[in-house]
């Protein structure tokens, strides 16, 4: 009997795409022997009150950031999807269209404290094997409905990269050649993306 096959989910707004979102899809590919991770850009971000880059781009920078690992794939379903991004709803879908599969759900520290804010997370948690990408000393104490929930852990070296900073050095036209992919910041660089200019 073949075994069953491991599917990891990797979901955020992904604007930008960056270093850290690669560095974690490799560990949790690797550490988790995943057979495949779908990438799953964010449609409508319910926990953002800021607006998004358009979809196209992102889904088109993540494209560009996951080329060449044959385990790594495009999911576009919540950028389809009318509504607010429920991870809830994208696994219930997923369950549906692949019937099974072992669905690994890997999540940052961040997001893994704010669980409890999540739509429906109790029953997504009965859905998927949860796997937390755990920053080298960034251990804190949990909200005890968390302490419970059994999750593995990915080691991620400690990359100080985030979106929010990228955003913020391309308005100021300062370089972010060593915090993207380079065929990303290529990207953003063509499409003026953030206030990008030529040569950021």
């Amino acid at each position: 009997m073949a075994p069953t096959p491991r599917i990891g989910i990797l979901g955020g707004s992904f604007d930008p795409v960056h270093n850290a979102h690669v560095a974690l899809a490799r560990l949790a590919t690797d550490q988790l022997a995943l057979d495949e991770l779908r990438w799953i850009p964010t449609g409508h971000s319910w926990q953002k009150a800021r607006g998004l880059a358009p979809a196209e781009d992102r889904c088109a920078m993540v494209r560009l950031a996951i080329a060449g690992e044959p385990r790594w794939k495009l999911d576009r379903r919540e950028v389809e999807r009318a509504g607010p991004s429920y991870t809830l709803d994208t696994v219930r879908e997923l369950q549906a269209a692949e019937p099974g599969r072992d669905w690994v759900l890997v999540i940052g520290q961040d997001q893994y404290e704010g669980l409890p804010t999540w739509h429906g997370w109790r029953e997504l948690l009965g859905l998927v094997t949860l796997a937390v990408a755990n920053r080298p000393g960034s251990a804190r104490r949990l909200p005890a409905e968390l302490e419970a929930c059994a999750r593995r852990r990915v080691e991620l070296p400690m990359m100080d990269v985030s979106s929010t900073d990228i955003r913020r050095r391309l308005a100021a036209g300062l370089p972010i050649a060593d915090l993207v992919p380079a065929a990303v910041a290529g990207y953003i660089d063509r499409h003026r993306l953030y206030g990008a200019t030529t040569g950021s």
